[in-house]
């Protein structure tokens, strides 16, 4: 296989140029990391193949490619997540603080936001994320997805009504965030059912993920008093227990260890009190906990 140049982000070559916003673009279709590494490659190779006198938008050209190799994947993928064994949750991506300065960006990639951008089909979904987060004409968007641009505005809309809907409503500040994620992380710490009720919304849910690989509830978990009891039990089940406040997905989130295997515990927040947990435990999604991604919308 060819040698892979575009690793190296100051190379000339267009692909490494916009490499960050194709992968932001693969991974907010796919919600997975690695689907979206193997995307790109297969990007590059039809990149490399392509007569570059003939381009001239290579931004928009990469950006067409890296669209219609996820959508091929995105259905693929659709069907193996029917038969996935508990619930599904997106691949946790550590990044910087810097992420959160860009609001649609860090919306865009949180864990909420992607667990909704899964209830949308294929081509749904890459309409809703090439226009809604990456603001691309809608020329460019049917050109990408292979579809009429009055038929691409008509997905659009209902996309647009679909994630409403759907999509959290309660905004905080990073700051906010992080003060409550942190607070939530120091209960988790102590193991104690008091520490945890305090932090945790009476109507919170904990959502795990475990892939029939790592042990993890099958289906939400829901209310105050039996996510505190869960993750009390889980403190007290292995030694080496730790926590820690880290970024993930542009927003202050937590990791837990457990007898030496991690969790990415991905947090929603509102009035002060956690509401939300997203749990991933399947050891295959918890590969990039310790490099920060590269992640770009390139828009203005």
């Amino acid at each position: 296989m060819t040698a892979d140049p575009f690793a190296d982000p100051s190379a000339a070559d267009p692909f490494a140029a916009h490499r960050g916003l194709l992968f932001t673009v693969a991974y907010e279709m796919l919600g997975s990391a690695a689907d979206a590494e193997d995307v790109l490659q297969e990007s590059w190779l039809r990149w490399s193949a392509a007569d570059r006198a003939q381009v001239r938008d290579p931004r928009a050209y990469l950006v067409r490619i890296v669209t219609r190799q996820a959508l091929n994947r995105l259905r693929t993928l659709s069907r193996r997540r029917e038969e996935y064994v508990g619930e599904w949750l997106p691949e946790p991506l550590l990044t910087t603080p810097d992420v959160a300065d860009d609001i649609v960006l860090a919306e865009s990639v949180s864990m909420a936001m992607l667990t909704v951008l899964e209830t949308l089909g294929p081509a749904e979904r890459a309409v809703f994320v090439l226009r809604e987060v990456f603001e691309l004409p809608y020329g460019e968007i049917a050109a990408a997805v292979g579809k009429p641009a009055a038929t691409v505005r008509q997905i659009a809309r209902r996309a647009r009504e679909h994630v409403a809907a759907r999509r959290p409503r309660v905004e905080v500040s990073p700051a906010e965030q992080q003060a409550v994620v942190e607070r939530f992380m120091a209960a988790l710490s102590t193991g104690r059912l008091e520490d945890l009720m305090a932090v945790l919304a009476p109507d919170v849910v904990m959502i795990a993920d475990g892939g029939g690989i790592a042990a993890a509830a099958l289906t939400p978990v829901r209310g105050a008093e039996l996510v505190a009891a869960l993750l009390a039990r889980a403190h007290g089940a292995a030694e080496g227990f730790t926590a820690a406040t880290v970024w993930l997905n542009g927003a202050p989130a937590g990791r837990i260890d457990v007898g030496g295997e991690p969790a990415a515990l991905g947090l929603a927040v509102a009035d002060g009190r956690v509401t939300r947990v997203y749990a991933v435990r399947n050891p295959r999604k918890l590969t990039r906990l310790d490099a920060p991604a590269e992640l770009s919308r390139e828009v203005g």
